[in-house]
């Protein structure tokens, strides 16, 4: 995100200095880019709109430029609009924007915070590369079809020895209609960087044709091998990819230490019918900012696998 924001800063700079080319000699560049009733608009806003769009390059920022304004102009509008209706004033806008403001004061802290992280070290790439032959020097693309299956847990043992004695997926489909057990069926091709990393190692154990049970939140998917292909990557091919999840997964793991510290360290008084929770109730992870968040998967898939 710095690197875009660098990237995108540098290129407005270009289209501040577009904004003077033109004007008479003795005329300095304005950085008004358009005037709504009696309100300015400048070239800082629209910037600002540039460099929280996606996936934008910076030689394409000059010709966003216009569109940008013109979405400014339109919630200029209806921004004076509220304020004749006096809605900047309304017990739930004023709630909103401090929620809002709360939100940005947060994330704004934790991402500096966290942006004192250092890169991993080469050593690490490297162990983290042979540590997981499953996402690099074996990596293979997956097709796969699944059903999650919504079932009770007096009825997994069943559901095994369905799954043993099935030699397809519509076997298993057959048996779950039988018994009017619910389920959705899915699948699609990916990666293996795609799937949930706690659970890689049970898919690169499988074979083509092989019928695997895991574990979810909600309850079980039964996942068919269709096919697969081998697609390595080196390490050099892998590195960007590897540093980009260690230097986020440490990101991860100060902003949870920082909560934890300040936590600890703040005198908290809970009042009236709350009190403070109890093991097993909310943790440190729930309270982390989403501005620190890792970019490991989070398919729905845990490490318990049942067959």
């Amino acid at each position: 995100a710095f690197v875009k924001n660098l990237s995108l800063a540098i290129a407005s700079a270009v289209l501040l200095s577009a904004c003077g080319e033109g004007e008479s000699a003795g005329k300095t560049a304005t950085q008004v880019a358009a005037r709504v009733n009696s309100e300015e608009l400048s070239v800082h806003q629209i910037n600002a709109v540039l460099s929280r769009t996606p996936n934008l390059q910076p030689d394409q920022v000059e010709a966003a430029g216009p569109a940008a304004l013109e979405r400014l102009i339109d919630q200029e509008l209806l921004v004076q609009r509220a304020k004749d209706k006096k809605l900047d004033r309304d017990p739930r806008v004023m709630q909103a924007i401090e929620a809002a403001r709360r939100e940005i004061l947060a994330r704004s802290y934790m991402e500096q915070f966290t942006g004192q992280a250092d890169k991993p070290a080469p050593g690490e790439i490297q162990a983290f590369y042979d540590e997981n032959p499953a996402l690099f020097s074996e990596r293979r693309v997956y097709n796969l079809q699944e059903l999650n299956i919504t079932i009770d847990a007096d009825k997994l043992g069943e559901l095994r020895e369905a799954v043993t004695a099935a030699s397809s997926l519509n076997d298993i489909v057959n048996w779950l209609r039988e018994r009017k057990i619910p389920f959705k069926a899915g699948g699609g091709v990916g990666a293996a960087e795609q799937l949930p990393l706690e659970a890689l190692p049970r898919f690169a154990q499988m074979k083509d044709g092989q019928i695997g049970l895991v574990q979810t939140r909600t309850g079980v998917l039964a996942i068919f091998l269709a096919g697969s292909r081998a697609q390595p990557l080196d390490v050099a091919a892998a590195t960007p990819f590897i540093e980009r999840f260690l230097l986020n997964r440490e990101k991860t793991e100060m902003a949870r230490a920082e909560m934890k510290r300040l936590r600890d360290t703040a005198q908290i008084e809970y009042m009236g019918n709350f009190k403070a929770p109890t093991q097993g109730q909310a943790t440190v992870e729930e309270v982390v900012p989403a501005a620190a968040s890792s970019t490991e998967s989070e398919g729905g898939l845990s490490a318990e696998t049942l067959e």
